[in-house]
């Protein structure tokens, strides 16, 4: 199957037809590089094309390769990259080097292409890495596609200064691997396609109530009981029956932790940082499917194969083996993932379990806690510490306000923009992802049209009519506003081809606010 990379031409023009973006008919680029010059000419690649390395700086080297790469699988030259002197420097020749003295900032980077030579210079690797992806995307764009160039077909690049970099450091996709398990290649090829829009964050929604994706080896039945759950693909995800006695679990999947650092080296490459999830206190009953004990009840239960609501079996409060277990957990998950930070949900946790529990209302008594609300600010707290503990920062989903925030957490504003308003006051970062803007499991077509989907509708144009800073804060309150993410929750999203339908043309508009 071709990836949607090859699609890019459509998507632009989907862009254009809605009056969204304008550029010449020469450069076209998503997101819109700060500042285009265009210049008389065109450099042509073929096989006397040098490719230059300023220095044999780990970045340097890393991107260089990366471009000869890319080229090869397009069917271009086969390229062969060497370190710059003073007499191949005169050569006809892409060259690419790093200013990190602060003149260009992090992320930034400055591209001049003229009839003799192309310079990418990087404020860093990043900044490196995103000025390939202009350049690529100045190319034919047959090279998007995962067939090979035909004959016949010229290299031919436009010349041009472009100076560009981006608004906010924060530039998401998520994506839930839970409610339908995708594997490791097609993990990769949704990198890929961030990487060409410069998104530079992954999360990694790697738990769920219907299934546990990612082996943690001190709790085996983790992957052997929560990952798996019984085939009802056939049924309306809303009307799914819960396993029947004697029924085997045969639907799902996980990721060993050598596909976690294989898929953490490819995001590395293409610099993006990856922040996994582990869903707590709520959508955690697949953990207690595998380990009873630590809900309040102590079960039996069974991996969920489908909807049900209210979720009312969560991880209980007033037991103290819960936190030695998430300990244990995020212990192996801050060895996997060099991200600075982990993201612990905390949403949509109903209190009846722990209204009802003896140990949750003596933790309440002792604690000299309020209520329940109070209970969660406890037990959020509580894991903020562990999460620290791994040298991390915690991040949760706006609920965690509830009861008072955790000292040093970031909050991902999902239910409209009030938690990530609240949140910057208070002096916490804030990542914004409204669901009237940013969930892309929403319909972007007429209903009529388009794929079955959870509900609500979220057009292309809205999508990039959308602006992360709310004018209620002040300009230093909208400092903590690190960027947005757009989501895309799986329910009714099962296969790869149907997780790019919902992406794309979307992440461009996404791409274009976050830049």
């Amino acid at each position: 199957m071709k990836t949607l990379r090859y699609l890019f031409p459509a998507f632009l023009a989907v862009l254009l037809n809605f009056n969204l973006y304008a550029q010449s008919e020469k450069i076209q680029v998503i997101p819109k590089p700060a500042k285009i010059k265009e210049i008389k000419g065109t450099f042509r690649v073929d096989a006397s094309t040098s490719i230059l390395m300023a220095g044999k700086n780990e970045d340097i080297v890393r991107n260089t390769l990366f471009l000869c790469e890319t080229l090869r699988q397009a069917g271009g030259p086969v390229l062969s990259p060497v370190e710059m002197n003073s007499k191949n420097k005169k050569k006809q020749a892409i060259i690419l080097s790093l200013n990190d003295q602060g003149k260009i900032p992090a992320e930034g980077y400055i591209l001049k292409v003229t009839p003799k030579h192309i310079f990418i210079q990087g404020g860093s690797g990043a900044g490196l890495f995103y000025g390939i992806q202009t350049l690529l995307q100045l190319m034919p764009p047959e090279i998007m596609s995962s067939n090979k160039l035909k004959p016949g077909i010229s290299w031919d690049i436009p010349c041009a200064e472009i100076q560009d970099s981006p608004r906010f450091p924060y530039r998401g996709m998520h994506l839930d691997v839970s409610r339908h398990f995708f594997g490791k290649e097609f993990i990769k090829r949704y990198l890929d396609l961030m990487a060409t829009y410069k998104m530079n964050t992954f999360h990694w929604h790697l738990t769920d109530d219907n299934g546990w994706r990612i082996e943690i080896k001190k709790y085996p039945r983790l992957t052997q009981i929560s990952a798996w759950r019984a085939d009802h693909e056939n049924l309306p995800w809303r009307e799914r029956p819960a396993q029947k006695e004697g029924e085997k679990a045969t639907y799902g999947g996980y990721y060993s932790q050598d596909d976690i650092r294989e898929i953490v080296q490819y995001a590395k490459d293409r610099y993006i940082t990856i922040i996994p999830e582990i869903e707590m206190p709520a959508h955690s009953i697949e953990v207690l499917a595998a380990y009873p004990q630590f809900s309040c009840t102590g079960g039996p239960f069974t991996v969920p194969t489908g909807s049900y609501w209210p979720n009312i079996d969560i991880l209980c409060a007033g037991n103290d083996s819960v936190f030695t277990f998430i300990d244990d957990v995020l212990t192996e998950v801050a060895n996997l993932f060099p991200s600075k930070y982990i993201h612990i949900g905390g949403d949509e946790a109903d209190k009846t379990r722990w209204i009802a529990c003896p140990k949750c209302q003596k933790r309440v008594k002792d604690e000299g806690l309020k209520n329940e609300k109070e209970l969660q600010s406890y037990f959020i707290k509580r894991v903020e510490k562990i999460v620290i503990s791994k040298g991390k920062k915690m991040i949760g989903w706006d609920e965690i306000l509830e009861g008072g925030l955790a000292p040093e957490a970031t909050v991902m504003s999902w239910r409209g923009i009030e938690g990530g308003i609240i949140a910057a006051r208070q002096g916490h970062d804030v990542i914004m992802t409204p669901t009237s803007y940013c969930y892309f499991d929403y319909c972007q077509g007429e209903s009529g049209y388009e794929p079955t989907s959870i509900g609500g509708y979220l057009p292309l144009k809205k999508v990039y009519s959308y602006e992360p800073l709310p004018q209620e804060l002040s300009s230093a309150e909208q400092k903590h506003i690190l960027g947005a993410q757009a989501n895309i929750w799986t329910e009714y999203i099962p296969i790869p081809s149907h997780v790019e339908y919902m992406a794309i043309p979307r992440m461009l508009a996404l791409s274009e606010v976050v830049w």
